[in-house]
């Protein structure tokens, strides 16, 4: 029995490790269940989920496909995260936000490892990916570079119009004040 089940465990982390653009691990242990729903909540609010996930089965997976992760990642209880370029990164923000410092400072809650990109990433280089801008950031520098330009064009195009009109009104007001 027990063989079957690895067997279904074993194909399901599969299908996610091999749908996924990006993996993080992170330390998850000795949280209370009501730490534990507090970091599954914020993550499942940036569209991400957690799975705890058994160390030599990821291991061997991840040497199926050619990645080698630090063998302190397997170390004691670890949590993965299977996302998108997008999940990934929101995923590290969450885990690095402010809201779970103390779980950080008490060691209950701290960055293993990542794969991202083809990537194999430290603890340090997984938070890292924290300070990465997500896509709605990148498209707003993204069109400041692009209006940026055109605005200083218009600006240009409108003062030359402008200008001569002040000239007009500056020389009624003169000679309005004359009479």
């Amino acid at each position: 029995m027990p063989n079957i089940i690895n067997r279904m465990v074993t194909a399901e982390l599969a299908d996610l490790l091999g749908d996924a653009e990006g993996l993080l691990f992170f330390n998850f242990s000795s949280l209370t269940m009501v730490q534990n729903e507090a970091v599954r909540i914020a993550l499942a609010e940036r569209g991400v989920s957690v799975r705890m996930v058994r160390n030599s089965l990821v291991r061997r997976l991840l040497a199926e496909k050619g990645v080698e992760l630090d063998a302190d990642a397997f170390k004691g209880n670890t949590a993965m995260v299977a996302a998108g370029a997008e999940g990934l990164i929101a995923a590290a923000k969450v885990l690095t936000d402010k809201d779970f410092k103390a779980l950080r400072a008490d060691g209950k809650l701290a960055l293993k490892a990542a794969y991202f990109e083809g990537q194999v990433m430290g603890a340090a280089e997984a938070a890292a990916l924290a300070d990465l801008p997500d896509r709605d950031t990148v498209n707003a520098m993204l069109l400041g570079v692009i209006s940026g330009p055109a605005r200083g064009l218009a600006t240009i195009l409108n003062a030359v119009p402008s200008s001569v009109a002040r000239v007009i009104q500056a020389k009624a007001d003169k000679e309005g004040g004359a009479e």
